[in-house]
C-alpha cells in the first residue's frame, strides 16, 4: 500500500487518470527595446582595449489566469570606455506560458527558472543583432543560471523579512 508521498504528480482527469505536468510556451514578445549610442560616430572608432561592459538581469511574472503566465526577462547591457558610454541596450522579452498539474510549492522555480530559461536564447540574440546594426561588435551575453539568480533572490528576501521583524 502506497504512502499519499507515493501519488503521482499531477491533477486526475475525470477517467481517474492522472495528467501529466505541462509547460507551453503561448506565445514570446518584444515588450521594449531600446539601443542608445550618445557618442555615435565617435564612439565607434577602434580601441586598443576591451570597454567595460555593464549587464543586470532581472526576471518578473504576473497570472494572468489560473494556468497563464506572463514572464519578462529584463536584460540591460552597457558598454563604456573611461567615461565615455559607448552603447546601452535594454531589452524586455516577455513570454506567455501555459503552466499546468504541477505542485503550489514548484510554481516559483518554474516561474523564475524555468521560463526565462526558455527565452534567454531568443533575447540573446536580439541583443546580438542590436549591438551590432548599432556599428559595434554583436554583444554575445554568456548564458545565464537562473537557478542561482533565484535561490539568490530567495536568500535576499529571508535576509530581509529577518531583519524587518528584529
Amino acid at each position: 500500500m502506497g504512502s499519499k508521498d507515493d501519488a503521482p504528480v499531477g491533477a486526475a482527469n475525470g477517467n481517474g487518470e492522472t495528467a501529466q505536468p505541462s509547460l507551453n510556451v503561448l506565445a514570446q514578445y518584444v515588450k521594449d527595446l531600446s539601443f542608445e549610442s550618445p557618442g555615435a560616430p565617435n564612439s565607434l572608432r577602434g580601441r586598443d582595449k576591451a570597454p567595460g561592459i555593464a549587464i543586470n538581469v532581472n526576471v518578473n511574472a504576473n497570472p494572468l489566469s489560473d494556468k497563464q503566465f506572463d514572464v519578462n526577462l529584463t536584460l540591460n547591457a552597457k558598454a563604456s570606455f573611461d567615461q565615455e558610454v559607448l552603447f546601452n541596450v535594454e531589452l524586455v522579452y516577455g513570454g506567455v506560458f501555459a503552466i499546468a498539474g504541477f505542485p503550489q510549492e514548484h510554481m516559483l522555480p518554474i516561474l523564475f527558472i524555468e521560463c526565462p530559461r526558455l527565452l534567454f536564447p531568443f533575447a540573446r540574440q536580439i541583443i546580438a543583432e542590436a549591438t551590432r546594426n548599432g556599428g559595434f561588435p554583436p554583444l554575445m551575453l554568456d548564458p545565464i543560471d537562473f537557478a542561482q539568480m533565484f535561490q539568490q533572490k530567495l536568500a535576499e528576501d529571508q535576509a530581509a523579512s529577518k531583519v524587518k521583524v528584529s
